[in-house]
């Protein structure tokens, strides 16, 4: 399950470039009651959404040139510099090579063999998000590919990933875990084969009710790629679009036991 005691390989940020971050954040506050909060005048237009004073995530401008709004899966390591160098060694691209986000921390942003792009974290002051797996919060993050054991691989290179394959409607989906502790307990996403055009991480947000907030989503301008549906042993999920067109998930989770 996700958390907040990060290890290497965790999901430990999420961030949203969009073309308009005063609409994007008026959007995620309308469907998820986040409050935005700018992280200074320095910062670019970057900023945090928060839930009850916890940072749940982020939101600034696009800032590749024609980079499309999405939503970005940060992953935790040691030495973002070393996890760079692995990711280019074992065939992934680098975007943007590894800096210093002011005293926050170290970031770099990578693509991975079969074309998703994610980053990865190295905290000093920053440690990461400061609420996970309950309501309106991160819960799962998962990865769209065609070539689901290949890319694994690349994963595995970096952050030593286990995995556990699971047979799921019309395919057999991979639920990843940290390299640390339970394979269970150290679970955090996912990999399935991709439908679409495009290799990409979702995020999922846990919420009460999917179909409300898929709902919220059509109100306020987004859109519904995938309508609200049971998975069995899993939960209600569905898949949303934001005004500009990024990505993101819902899940209400299935009663435990």
């Amino acid at each position: 399950m996700l958390g907040t005691q990060f290890t290497t390989g965790s999901p430990n940020w999420i961030d949203l470039g969009s073309p308009d971050t005063e609409a994007a954040a008026a959007f995620y506050g309308a469907v998820f009651g986040w409050e935005f909060q700018s992280a200074g005048p320095d910062a670019g237009g970057y900023g945090f959404f928060r839930q009850d004073g916890k940072t749940v995530g982020a939101l600034g401008p696009l800032t590749e040139e024609g980079a499309r709004s999405a939503w970005t899966v940060y992953f935790q390591t040691p030495d973002a510099d070393a996890t760079q160098k692995a990711a280019a060694d074992a065939g992934g691209t680098v975007r943007v090579p590894a800096f210093d986000v002011m005293d926050a921390g170290r970031m770099a942003c990578l693509t991975d063999p079969g074309g998703a792009e994610f980053a990865v974290w190295q905290p000093t002051a920053v440690k990461g998000l400061e609420r996970t797996s309950s309501t309106n919060t991160l819960v799962w993050a998962e990865l769209h590919v065609l070539d689901p054991e290949s890319v694994l691989g690349f994963y595995r290179t970096l952050f030593g990933w286990r995995w556990a394959e699971m047979e799921a409607p019309g395919m057999t989906y991979r639920v990843i875990s940290t390299a640390e502790g339970d394979q269970e307990d150290a679970s955090f996403g996912g990999v399935a084969e991709r439908q679409g055009d495009t290799s990409h991480w979702v995020p999922y947000f846990a919420v009460q009710d999917a179909d409300a907030i898929t709902r919220s989503t059509q109100g306020n301008g987004g859109s519904v790629l995938m309508p609200a549906a049971d998975i069995p042993d899993v939960g209600r999920i569905a898949w949303l679009a934001d005004p500009f067109g990024a990505t993101f998930a819902v899940l209400k989770p299935a009663p435990m036991g």
